[in-house]
């Protein structure tokens, strides 16, 4: 209690608090933009911690993650970008919800359902973390591989064909196999092309597939209904939702769970945490038909499991110096710069400044909220602009954004390959997000099946005597009969 109190007096000072501020204003912007990344708003803070307090550089750093994760919603509901794999489950209802003239009630849904998944995860944080990162510590090779198998089969049964969701998924796990070997670094469909010697980079896969693809869409529409696209796409009234929100608690609660223990397993993701969380809604609500279609329970599962992910993912960095993804390995790197050593021994060695971080946490998701709360209006007016020209500007901000990557004209040229790739796809009902997953999803799957079966002398059985691992196969075989 005594280091509670202490770490109030850390967090409640204006420079402070500001810091967070300015963080999770930033994280936000950079989150809405498609094609730039947590990690990569986070990397550019952390020079700016370089001498500030540890509460305050840390708190700098937690409030840009939110941000992003959360900002990842205004795109995807928008354009049907998603700003942030974690919300590429956020399009599937957001996008049609917001075409139906319902802009500002998908945001104001999003905004809710993020604030709360936020908080749950920082409540479990401050609770909860070391039983937590301690059953994280049971996941093996086995888990890890039954876990990936889960995630495919979970976004094929979400899709509106199980089969053409499949097949999509099954394309991404090939493309994913393009690179070195993970286990032997051996090339493997390169052809000679250097820029693919460490596989197909997501982000040009991620924008062609949504970005480009719904640019391609567009104009095919322009050219068909043949008229000037002059008219602007009609939007109700945008507020935040809390009682719509709040209404269906229970997928709030149950997503927010998900989005928790997967954040605490190391290298699962928001992509698996959002789609389980969007699976898990589908087959509690009253009305499973209604998903895809713009389905408010669809956009609350998204969110408030892909941003109480945060949280999560910050129990096996700060308990056992494992981080969980790439933003929380920078964020971890911003830690250590601050004289902070992740491990068991944190909690007691430095109990005032963890729980001061944890304190910073909250903190961040109320500026989140507050943020997007006053910010929403602003949001909606991008659909203001003539669909013709928001198209033409997308394209070029594409172009931009994945050549200043690393300055590749290669991406470009992916990017394009799989605009094209994902508009064939959606005309003929396979769906992107599928492909997104088996891309994602791939290495993990492949690296831990053959770590697998290499510990265990090539036996197949380790896959099904693992308790947790068998659960998710059982699983697999469920979810595609409900």
């Amino acid at each position: 209690m005594n280091d509670y109190i202490d770490a109030l007096g850390l967090v409640f000072q204006g420079y402070v608090l500001l810091a967070i501020a300015g963080g999770t204003l930033l994280g936000l912007v950079m989150g809405a933009l498609p094609g730039l990344t947590a990690a990569m708003a986070i990397a550019l803070l952390l020079p700016l911690t370089f001498g500030m307090p540890p509460v305050m550089g840390v708190g700098m750093l937690l409030g840009t993650l939110c941000g992003a994760i959360a900002g990842g919603s205004v795109s995807a509901t928008l354009l049907n970008i998603p700003g942030t794999p974690s919300s590429v489950a956020t399009t599937l209802d957001a996008f049609p919800m917001a075409r139906s003239g319902q802009a500002g009630r998908a945001l104001g849904i999003a905004i809710v359902a993020s604030f709360l998944g936020g908080i749950f995860s920082a409540v479990v944080l401050s609770i909860l973390a070391p039983p937590i990162a301690e059953f994280a510590l049971r996941f093996g090779a086995p888990e890890y591989f039954s876990l990936s198998i889960f995630g495919l089969v979970i976004i094929a049964s979400v899709s509106k064909n199980l089969a053409k969701g499949l097949a999509a998924g099954l394309i991404g796990l090939l493309l994913a196999t393009v690179g070195s070997d993970p286990m032997v670094g051996s090339m493997r469909f390169t052809y000679g092309n250097m820029s693919l010697l460490t596989g197909i980079n997501l982000l040009p896969a991620l924008i062609g597939l949504f970005a480009v693809s719904q640019v391609l869409a567009d104009v095919v529409d322009y050219f068909k209904t043949e008229k000037a696209d002059t008219s602007t796409t009609s939007v109700d009234k945008a507020s935040p939702r809390w009682l719509e929100v709040i209404k269906h608690w229970r997928v709030v609660l149950s997503s927010s769970v998900i989005g928790t223990i997967v954040g605490a397993i190391p290298g699962a993701g928001g992509s698996i945490a959002s789609f389980l969380s969007y699976d898990q809604a589908k087959k509690m609500s009253k009305t499973p038909e209604r998903f895809g279609k713009g389905h408010s329970e669809g956009i609350i599962a998204s969110e408030s499991s892909n941003n109480s992910l945060v949280g999560g993912s910050l129990i096996p960095m700060l308990t056992l110096g494992v981080p969980g993804e790439a933003a929380t390995a920078v964020l971890m790197g911003g830690l250590m710069i601050q004289g902070i050593r992740p491990g068991p021994t944190l909690f007691t060695e430095q109990g005032a400044i963890i729980y001061g971080i944890f304190i910073a946490f909250f903190v961040a998701n109320i500026f989140m909220m507050l943020f997007q709360w006053f910010g929403i209006r602003l949001f909606i007016k991008i659909l203001q602009i003539p669909r013709k020209l928001l198209m033409a500007m997308i394209l070029v901000f594409c172009v931009i954004g994945v050549y200043a990557v690393d300055s590749n004209i290669f991406n470009v040229y992916l990017m394009l390959v799989f605009g094209v790739l994902g508009f064939f796809l959606n005309k003929y009902g396979f769906g992107t997000a599928p492909v997104i997953l088996g891309m994602i999803l791939g290495p993990i799957a492949e690296s831990n099946l053959r770590r697998a079966l290499l510990v265990s002398g090539g036996d197949w059985s380790v896959f099904v005597l693992r308790p947790i691992s068998l659960a998710f196969f059982s699983r697999c075989v469920v979810v595609p009969s409900i």
